[in-house]
């Protein structure tokens, strides 16, 4: 089992599906991961949004997987003809598809609980059960990521790890893999972010001093974020090392003043 010690690593997310992009489903996913990230004291630093097309995926992952980052994927892993994530994870690396045994066994005790329910024919022969099984074709050599929801499994090749496009199973999946594979990353990097409201003041003006403390403090970075609405007003802050960072805001803070603004509307 593969699990990173780096704590310089990048982590992304792909989100997989034209439902998303058309708009006839909201994306839940990218909050829900900088959510799990967060608690774990890791972070997000990319996000992609792609559609249900077998190169355009290809293409998409062939880049991603010559990076060095911690990559996870939710859609697209099922088996219906508007599914292609499996098939282009294995087109991406040059590798076959191939039946994982742990997968079939997990989608084999998965229809036995649907036979039992009168919800599926036990016979695995059955055309139904052959195509669930196509659930478990990923690329040869990859682990499989378990489904405590329905047992169909998603998997895990190169520090990318692939789920399916529901909540309800992807998130638990996803638990699993930080837990079990990233457990090393858990607040590795001490980091924080601090922020506040500073008013009267143009964004030109406050810019060079957060070139400044950028600088003078290099393991941390400045933010100016404007708000232009009843009251205008900036939103500013670093983040980084906490002994920097402080040190950093209380600069900041002192220069806002300095150059006229008010830390008040």
């Amino acid at each position: 089992m593969t699990q990173s010690s780096s704590v310089s690593r990048r982590i992304r997310l792909i989100v997989v599906g034209d439902e998303i992009l058309s708009g006839r489903r909201q994306d839940k996913h990218f909050a829900k991961v900088i959510e799990l990230l967060s608690a774990r004291g890791m972070r997000l630093s990319g996000a992609e949004f792609l559609p249900d097309d077998r190169e355009t995926l290809t293409a998409a992952l062939r880049r991603s997987f010559a990076s060095d980052d911690i990559v996870l994927s939710c859609g697209g892993i099922g088996a219906t003809p508007d599914d292609h994530t499996r098939q282009a994870a294995a087109a991406a690396l040059d590798l076959p598809l191939a039946l994982h045994p742990e997968a079939e066994t997990a989608i084999t005790q998965r229809v036995a609980e649907m036979a039992a329910e009168g919800k599926a024919p036990a016979d695995m022969a059955a055309e139904e059960n052959q195509q669930r099984l196509q659930m478990g074709m990923f690329p040869q050599g990859c682990e499989i990521v378990p489904n405590p929801y329905n047992r169909i499994p998603g998997f895990f090749i190169r520090d990318h790890t692939f789920l399916p496009g529901f909540p309800v199973m992807a998130w638990p999946m996803l638990e699993w893999t930080l837990d079990t594979r990233y457990q090393a990353l858990h607040h590795a990097q001490a980091h924080v972010e601090h922020s506040f409201l500073a008013f009267g003041l143009p964004e030109s003006r406050i810019a060079p001093v957060m070139q400044a403390l950028q600088l003078r403090w290099t393991a941390v970075s400045a933010f100016s974020l404007p708000n232009v609405g009843e009251t205008p007003h900036l939103e500013l802050g670093v983040k980084g090392n906490p002994d920097e960072a402080a040190e950093a805001l209380t600069y900041l803070r002192e220069e806002v003043l300095r150059l006229g603004g008010r830390l008040s509307p």
